[in-house]
């Protein structure tokens, strides 16, 4: 098996134990290279979820800060009806009166406009719905205007051919609105 005669056994030990070093060598290289390989995939595969995980987080953080501020409108929006909610119902509630005062001042006659009673009415009539104006209260107009069923309540029909159709030509109550919000339909009659 010894292929040189010169060569002595110990040389021969030496050169099997360098080609078992040296093949021991690019084994450990070619392990050590499959180990970072390996340990490479696996960081690879752990950034990969950890990126998907941090994807995922993100997506529901935005979903969250989007129902959040969905349901901070949604909270303004229901504040705001119930305050215009409590300011009609609290407007209705004092409607009567000022029909009444109305009524009031309409019984008086032209002799008796001049007297302080009539003046005192005037003035507190006159006051009221200057109040109710402030806070946004406003008279529906009806006399002479065309009937809108969103704000006017036709409790009578006449027919008359000098006066366009749909037209109002009595107001038997006055209606009022708050933003936009018919607070009480006027009672009119209407010419077809």
């Amino acid at each position: 098996m010894i292929k040189n005669p010169d060569k002595s056994v110990e040389d021969t030990n030496e050169e099997i134990e360098t080609a078992q070093n040296n093949c021991s060598e690019e084994k450990c290289e070619k392990k050590e290279q499959a180990k970072t390989k390996s340990k490479s995939k696996k960081q690879d595969k752990a950034l990969l979820e950890k990126e998907k995980e941090i994807a995922e987080l993100k997506d529901t953080y935005l979903r969250l800060l989007a129902e959040y501020d969905n349901f901070k409108k949604r909270t303004q929006k229901e504040k705001e009806a119930i305050y215009i909610d409590s300011v009609g119902d609290t407007v209705m509630a004092l409607l009567p009166v000022i029909d009444n005062f109305e009524r009031a001042l309409a019984s008086f006659s032209d002799e008796e406009k001049e007297k302080d009673l009539y003046k005192g009415i005037e003035m507190i009539y006159n006051q009221t719905i200057e109040t109710f104006e402030k806070i946004g209260v406003k008279k529906i107009e009806a006399l002479g205007c065309e009937f809108d069923p969103l704000r006017h309540n036709a409790i009578m029909h006449i027919d008359d051919e000098s006066i366009a159709d749909n037209t109002i030509v009595e107001e038997f109550q006055k209606g009022y609105t708050y933003r936009d919000k018919v607070i009480r339909y006027s009672m009119v009659k209407v010419a077809n």
